[in-house]
């Protein structure tokens, strides 16, 4: 075995995962290790960047033991993360952002949201840069978190030396170069890629005109060499110094690098996770309404990237079954028959078809508990259950199951939709993540938007995209196009069943109805408090 081979390093809310990969695309060897969350007061999260690093490290170690390969044989390093904020101080040690003061908590999670009022202030500018986030920053992105941090924990803010993007952060772990990539900053920073620059009266109109000294000021480009392991990182990995490191990657897209980048033209790619991102790609410039960019060169290069998402996807899921009096049986039950809880729920939904064809009809969920990313950019959106009865037991979990999974099939629906108007052409979609997992989810996905969802064979192209990236890098292949072709092998499509359409649409009128009537909940119940 003395190929070469190359890792893809991905961070996720709640994991470290390393893949190791040969030319011919097969993954030789995996590991994961587990990542802490913080949970604070109100919707404050926060992470550990040096106990991500550790479990990276160790992640890697073990992957390369799995696949029995000599380290000498590991050309290059790729690293995805989700779009967290880390305060790294001069001394190169983490800067707590929390205000307990905790030194381990120096990163903001991307799901934080203690930054709205700061979201609104930003907005509240109406900058021409706001136009390519879909027309209001996100209170998930990064300079609401760096303004809230800087109004809220000053002297924290100070000690600051580097405000990283995670993925950034780990770049300048494994290699002591200070360096940005281009899809952080542009995807989550405001950046504007296509000219190179900030909006200095953005930044000066909240009070963030020092941003620029907080950011590294070198921006690499996507599949970019910023350079080669350290020794002390290579000591840390069991690798060598010869190691090429790419240019970081948020963990949607790498998997969207994976997914679109042998062919990107009319397809849609959903990284289906905790929350679920939508990335789609244009040679020109298109504004959607709600969702974020166009990014220029921010996914793949020389396009134009969209970004919708769901801020909440198997979060969602998970919270529904966990609030439902049943879910202690069926944990049970799944336990006894050595099966997961959804293998078990999707058979009882079966069994409910197999007595009602639709057993939803009556029953609806709108999931917007964590607010709407997209298309509606309003993060005070909540979500809604209408048509509840007293049904109680395995029939009553069934049912609520399966209209959640319809509910978040139908936001991505509306996602679709709003790309479409715009003028973005969507004939197939793409699907990695979780949801992958599960075939009644796919046969929702699929129904609900009328258009078929295509997998790829790897189960894990979050990873697998950083590692195309990494190899790009390392020059073992041209670009992403030549890497992609030679690397990801597709797999199943899940075809939408045209005699549920009808049923499909009908549902979905009522999906977009609910949003309208908790808004209107909304304005009464604040009208009342402010009387």
């Amino acid at each position: 075995m003395g190929g070469k081979c190359f890792i893809g390093v991905d961070v996720g809310s709640a994991s470290v995962r390393a893949g190791l990969y040969n030319l011919s695309g097969e993954r030789l060897g995996f590991a994961t290790r587990p990542i802490s969350q913080f949970h604070g007061k109100g919707d404050h999260v926060e992470q550990s960047s040096a106990e991500i690093w550790r479990h990276a490290c160790e992640a890697i170690r073990e992957a390369i033991a799995t696949a029995g390969i000599d380290a000498e044989q590991v050309m290059s390093l790729g690293f995805d993360a989700t779009c967290s904020l880390v305060a790294i101080g001069r001394d190169g040690q983490g800067v707590s952002v929390s205000e307990t003061a905790e030194p381990a908590r120096d990163i903001i999670m991307w799901m934080d949201h203690r930054a709205g009022t700061e979201a609104q202030e930003i907005n509240a500018t109406d900058d021409e840069a706001l136009r390519y986030v879909g027309g209001e920053v996100s209170i998930e992105m990064e300079l609401p978190k760096v303004l809230w941090l800087k109004k809220h924990l000053p002297a924290q803010y100070q000690q600051a030396w580097r405000l990283f993007d995670l993925a950034d952060f780990l770049v300048w772990k494994a290699t002591d170069v200070d360096a940005a990539s281009v899809c952080t900053l542009t995807c989550k920073w405001n950046y504007l890629a296509h000219e190179k620059r900030f909006s200095d009266k953005l930044l000066n109109a909240v009070g963030l005109s020092d941003l620029c000294e907080k950011v590294p000021s070198h921006i690499a480009q996507i599949g970019e060499r910023i350079g080669f392991l350290s020794e002390t990182a290579a000591r840390d990995c069991g690798l060598h110094t010869g190691v090429a490191v790419a240019s970081g990657l948020i963990d949607a897209h790498a998997g969207g690098v994976a997914m679109l980048g042998a062919s990107p033209k009319a397809a849609l790619a959903i990284i289906s996770g905790t929350s679920n991102c939508h990335m789609i790609t244009h040679p020109q410039e298109i504004f959607v309404e709600g969702v974020w960019g166009p990014y220029w060169s921010a996914m793949l290069p020389q396009l134009w990237l969209g970004e919708g998402g769901q801020s909440a996807a198997g979060a969602l899921v998970d919270w529904t079954l966990s609030q439902h009096g049943y879910y202690p049986d069926l944990v049970q039950q799944a336990e006894d028959a050595r099966i997961s809880p959804y293998q078990l729920l999707n058979r009882w939904v079966l069994e409910l078809e197999r007595q009602e064809t639709y057993p939803t009809r009556a029953l609806h969920v709108l999931g917007d508990h964590h607010g709407n990313r997209s298309p509606r950019a309003d993060h005070n959106a909540r979500g809604a259950v209408f048509g509840l009865t007293l049904e109680r037991g395995k029939t009553a979990l069934a049912r609520l199951y399966l209209a959640t999974l319809q509910s978040i099939a139908y936001g991505t629906r509306h996602i679709i939709d709003a790309m479409t108007q715009a003028g973005h052409v969507i004939d197939d979609i793409f699907l990695c993540g979780g949801a992958t997992r599960n075939p009644l989810w796919l046969r929702e996905y699929a129904n609900a938007t009328g258009r078929p969802v295509r997998l790829i064979q790897d189960d894990d192209p979050v990873t697998l995209g950083a590692a195309i990236s990494g190899a790009v890098a390392a020059g073992l292949f041209d670009d992403f196009a030549s890497a992609c072709q030679d690397l990801v092998r597709r797999g199943e499509i899940i075809k939408p069943e045209a005699t549920h359409s009808d049923f499909h649409a009908a549902k979905y009128a009522v999906y977009l109805d609910m949003y309208d009537q908790q808004k209107m909940a909304q304005k009464t119940m604040s009208a009342f408090v402010q009387n």
